[in-house]
C-alpha cells in the first residue's frame, strides 16, 4: 500500500490553546462558562481573535447585558448570552467563525478559559471516472486505470481509496480551493469492493466503485464498435420464408424467357427482310 501526504504546515489552533470545539457549518454551538449562575460580584466578558475584541460581556452590578459584532460582521445577528450561565451561544455558524474566543471572569477572584472553534463546510460528494480510454493494436494492459477527485472549497480534508475496509492509498490538504484527485489502477476481474472517501474531522462523503460500469477491456471495446449484423437474421431460403419467395422467383424467370423469346422474333424478322431484298436484287 503506498500513502501518500502533502503535509499541512497551517497552525491549528485546537488543541494549542484551551479546548477545542468542532461543529458543522450551519450548526450552532455553545461556548461554557461552567458556572451555575452568574453572582452580583461578577463580570463575564468574552472575546474574539488575536485582536481580543469584545462581543460579549455581562455585569450585573452595572447592568450590563450584551452582545457585540466585530467591523466585519461576522457575528450580524448570531451571538446569544444564558442568562443564568454566562454561556456564549453562536447561531448559524459559517467557516469565518473558526478561530480563538477567551472568556475572562472578573470578581474577587479572576478567572480564564481559552476555546479553539473549529467551523467545517460540508463535504461535497467524490467523483470517479475512468482514465483508459485509449487503446491500440499493441495493447495487452489487464489492469484498469481509475481517478476519484473533487474540487474543494473546504479546509482539512484527506481524499482516500479503500479496498474494503483497507485504505489503499490517501492524500491531506490544508488549502482551500483546490483541485484533489487520487489515481487508482485495478484488475479487469477484480472482485475487491473499492470506494473513494473525503473526510474532515467531523464527517465523510463515500463514492463506492463499480468496476462493471467504468472498467472495459479494449477488446470489449472493438467489439462493441466493430460489431455486424447476423447474416442468419437477415439471409433466408425460399422454403424458410415459405411460397411467396418462390412464386417471386419464378414471375422472375418467366419475365428473363419472355424477353429472350422478343429478341429472337425481332433476329428473325430482320433476317428475313435481308433475305427479301436480296432476291430482288
Amino acid at each position: 500500500m503506498v500513502h501518500l501526504f502533502i503535509l499541512c504546515y497551517m497552525w491549528h489552533i485546537a488543541g494549542v490553546f484551551g479546548d477545542s470545539v468542532s461543529v458543522m457549518e450551519g450548526d450552532s454551538v455553545t461556548l461554557n462558562t461552567d458556572l451555575t449562575e452568574i453572582h452580583e460580584d461578577k463580570d463575564i466578558m468574552w472575546k474574539y481573535g488575536a485582536e481580543n475584541s469584545l462581543i460579549a460581556q455581562i455585569s450585573r452590578t452595572d447592568g450590563i447585558f450584551s452582545t457585540y459584532d466585530v467591523p466585519d460582521g461576522t457575528f450580524r445577528d448570531r451571538l446569544k448570552l444564558d442568562h443564568q450561565t454566562g454561556s456564549l451561544i453562536i447561531t448559524n455558524t459559517t467557516t469565518e467563525h473558526t478561530g480563538v474566543y477567551k472568556l475572562e471572569i472578573r470578581g474577587a477572584k479572576r478567572s480564564s478559559k481559552t476555546f479553539s472553534v473549529s467551523v467545517y463546510s460540508r463535504l461535497p460528494v467524490p467523483v470517479i471516472i475512468s482514465n483508459s480510454s485509449h487503446c491500440s493494436s499493441s495493447s495487452s494492459s489487464s489492469s484498469c486505470s481509475l481517478v476519484c477527485s473533487s474540487v474543494l472549497n473546504v479546509s482539512d480534508v484527506t481524499l482516500s481509496w479503500y479496498a474494503g475496509m483497507s485504505v489503499l492509498s490517501s492524500i491531506s490538504v490544508c488549502d482551500l480551493s483546490i483541485s484533489l484527485s487520487l489515481p487508482l489502477e485495478v484488475e479487469y476481474q477484480d472482485k475487491n469492493t473499492y470506494s473513494c472517501v473525503l473526510n474532515n474531522p467531523i464527517s465523510n462523503q463515500t463514492t463506492h466503485l463499480d468496476i462493471t460500469q467504468l472498467c472495459h477491456t479494449c477488446a470489449e471495446r472493438d467489439g462493441q464498435s466493430t460489431s455486424q449484423p447476423d447474416s442468419t437474421q437477415l439471409c433466408h431460403t425460399c422454403a424458410e420464408v415459405q411460397a411467396p419467395c418462390c412464386d417471386s422467383v419464378e414471375a422472375v424467370l418467366r419475365l428473363v424467357v419472355t424477353a429472350l423469346m422478343g429478341v429472337a422474333s425481332a433476329a428473325a424478322v430482320v433476317l428475313l427482310v435481308n433475305d427479301v431484298r436480296a432476291a430482288r436484287g
